[in-house]
């Protein structure tokens, strides 16, 4: 009996596998049964051109919404390499981006400009933008793309906490020309419009980028793009190829948890957070050591902090200022300095954060509106937890040898008193009577220095 129940779930193992394929309809499974059906029908034995005429195309495409960094940098060239190694027809990167940082702009231009297929760069929904690095991308892409109503442009590069000499801005000016003359050259594109927005930073509509050669399409949607790009010749390192996308299966490269996570962490607002949040914890744990939780939190937060450091362009004189806070807010409760190292230490992190974000672009610094806050709710948690810690430290004891001192006994002959329940040896130098009350102004051993009490 028992051997027949093995060999039946025996079996049902092996044909899962072939029932989840027969109940799984998709286009790849209709298409295989199309090229059973030609070469039953029609006789043929060239079976790979029958598959490759019957298998549906790919077009895998990828949103970008916010600020391009080194994590947009990474999803685009994983991207890149999924869609070469599936032989996709076309990768599209939907793009909304206020700008990036430099060093992953060109990261991404690069990758794109070197792919073994076509990429599209589309400006949408409805109401996005390409600005700065996303003006870079949408030249160097084979095909761009704009929806209604998006705009492109302002390009200049912009570098640095502080504003650079004439010198070095006039270096990286023309640098950023050179990349995307050479990506307008490369694909076919306004060169003189890409001059200006780089070094004019001039912006331009959609119908606007059409009229000036800056794009190739407008595209209301996705599937009117793939509908407009069909039969298109694009050239692909060095061969031209024609795009077959009549009824291209469409799929999202979706983002992954750890992508979404690092995007999160190394968003400037948060990664300012995340050091306030960790600086702030690690103080509470100085102040009341064994409370744990606070020093492990602010432990985890630190460490994910320095981190988002080690990606963004990080002015670390900032960064120093931020420390200073902390330092002022432990040596708060050391000195006596009637809060002023507080107000120190909210001023200091203030202007930490200010200067963290080494660029001058205001998309990609810390925002005034969580600078403000963060500074404020730091500086009232810190000076809150001081005065709590300080008046700990000034309440009379409740036990031990300092917990005796001010406490009212009553004499009770030979010597002793009556105190918290017990009779204790006293000395004094007055006189004391039975039932007299004394007070304790000295520990001696086992021994209490008592006065009469006033």
């Amino acid at each position: 009996m028992r051997r027949s129940i093995t060999l039946v779930l025996f079996g049902l193992l092996l044909l899962s596998p072939l029932v989840a394929f027969t109940l799984r309809a998709t286009p790849v499974e209709d298409a295989v049964k199309n090229v059973i059906d030609a070469v039953t029908d029609t006789g043929r034995t060239d079976i790979d051109d029958i598959i490759e005429q019957a298998l549906p195309t790919v077009v895998y495409t990828l949103k970008i919404d916010g600020v391009i960094g080194v994590v947009t940098d990474a999803r685009i060239e994983e991207a890149v390499e999924y869609a070469e190694d599936e032989d996709a027809e076309l990768l599209v990167i939907q793009l909304n981006t206020p700008g990036g940082f430099v060093a992953a702009t060109w990261s991404i231009c690069e990758s794109i400009l070197n792919a073994d297929i076509p990429v599209c760069v589309y400006i949408s929904p409805e109401g996005a933008r390409a600005g700065s690095a996303g003006v870079y991308m949408t030249y160097a892409a084979h095909i761009a793309a704009m929806a209604p109503a998006t705009n492109i442009g302002a390009a200049h590069p912009v570098s640095g906490g502080e504003a650079m000499d004439s010198v070095m801005n006039e270096k990286v000016t023309n640098d950023a020309v050179a990349q995307i003359k050479a990506a307008a050259q490369r694909r076919g594109r306004n060169a003189e419009w890409a001059e200006q927005a780089v070094r004019e930073s001039v912006s331009i509509t959609s119908n606007e980028a059409l009229e000036n050669n800056v794009i190739d399409l407008i595209a209301s949607d996705i599937n009117d793009l793939l509908r407009k790009l069909n039969g298109r010749a694009v050239e692909v390192s060095g061969t031209k190829r024609t795009l077959e996308l009549d009824h291209a299966r469409v799929e999202p490269i979706k983002r992954t948890f750890i992508h979404r996570f690092l995007e999160v962490i190394t968003f400037p607002d948060i990664a300012f957070l995340l050091l306030a949040i960790g600086g702030l914890g690690i103080t509470v744990e100085i102040w009341n050591p064994g409370a744990i939780f606070p020093g492990v939190v602010g432990a985890i937060a630190t460490i994910l902090a320095f981190y988002a450091f080690s990606i963004l362009p990080i002015n670390y004189a900032g960064v120093a200022l931020i420390m200073l806070a902390f330092v002022l807010f432990i040596a708060e409760i050391k000195i006596a300095s009637a809060g002023l190292l507080t107000v120190g230490g909210v001023i200091s992190l203030f202007l930490g954060g200010m200067m963290l974000i080494d660029t001058v672009e205001p998309a990609l610094r810390v925002s005034w509106t969580v600078l403000v806050t963060v500074s404020v709710f730091v500086g009232v948690v810190a000076g809150a937890i001081m005065l709590l810690v300080v008046k700990a430290s000034k309440r009379q004891p409740f036990s031990g040898r300092h917990g005796m001192i001010g406490k009212i006994g009553e004499v009770r002959g030979n010597g002793m008193i009556y105190l918290d329940g017990a009779l204790w040896k006293i000395e004094c130098d007055e006189p004391l009577e039975v039932g007299q009350k004394v007070v304790v102004v000295e520990v001696d051993s086992l021994k209490l220095i008592v006065k009469k009490k006033s």
